[in-house]
């Protein structure tokens, strides 16, 4: 018996890219640039409210993504689903890769999920959109071009009831070229608190998009977080996109040609 498929023909794409022959080393992921949930699943039996907060998604991120391609000329590639549905930047099997708790938000629809009904996330929403991200690196590689994965995320200015003080945060693992070089250059506007991993810290259980296509292949990476009350206005989405590009274009010269 044919099992019937999770995504139907009026469900949206797991992805979308933008300027996929950018000439940029530069390629750009947004793990959380969405909030579509699949028909089937019935909005997961969330409101409206709770599903345009942070709970769902970051917040300001898909414009942040796309003005930074824009300004940059760089491959751009945003999943189009909630995190809720299942979290691209989480490795499958971790304990909230579907989570059924969001801050203080239940999921009730994410309890007692059975082994297929998560087989199919992973297969329908996860997989694919990596498998993308792994396809153009490869592609890169074999017409002998550099690749440089910058990670975009957005983060909530409270969260559990504190604030979090940083403007931006620059997050790296095991391998800290770019992440310590864009660290040092955000970090020269004295009117900027910028966090190295603050407010969140890689490690293999709660990050997957810059250790498999990053660490695990050894190219320059780094993961940006911005916080979410400053990518509100247009104005504040250009004025970070225009001192992101700023910031790679004096660190990447220190980089390409030693990766």
């Amino acid at each position: 018996m044919t099992q019937e498929r999770l995504l139907g023909d009026d469900d949206p794409p797991v992805f979308r890219i933008e300027r996929p022959d950018g000439r940029s080393s530069v390629l750009i992921t947004c793990d959380h640039a969405g909030r579509a949930i699949p028909r089937r699943l019935n909005r997961l039996q969330l409101s409206e409210e709770t599903l345009s907060t942070h709970v769902a998604w970051d917040l300001g991120v898909a414009e942040l993504g796309r003005r930074l391609s824009l300004r940059l000329d760089a491959f751009l590639i945003q999943h189009n689903y909630s995190r809720l549905v299942i979290d691209a930047n989480r490795p499958p099997g971790a304990a909230d890769s579907i989570p059924v708790l969001s801050e203080r938000t239940r999921i009730a629809a994410n309890e007692g999920l059975s082994a297929q009904g998560r087989r199919q996330r992973l297969e329908e929403v996860f997989t694919p959109y990596h498998r993308r991200i792994g396809s153009e690196i490869d592609r890169r590689n074999r017409q002998g071009s550099p690749s440089v994965l910058l990670a975009l995320h957005s983060f909530t200015p409270i969260y559990l009831g504190e604030e979090r003080p940083w403007h931006a945060g620059v997050l790296f693992g095991r391998d800290p070229r770019l992440g310590r070089l864009m660290h040092s250059r955000l970090s020269q506007d004295n009117s900027l608190l910028v966090g190295e991993n603050a407010p969140y810290a890689v490690s293999d259980d709660t990050d997957y998009t810059i250790v498999v296509h990053g660490e695990q292949r050894k190219i320059p990476h780094v993961e940006l977080e911005i916080r979410q009350d400053l990518l509100q206005s247009d104005a504040g989405v250009e004025h970070w996109s225009e001192r992101l590009a700023q910031a790679l274009e004096v660190t990447l010269p220190q980089l390409i040609g030693r990766s």
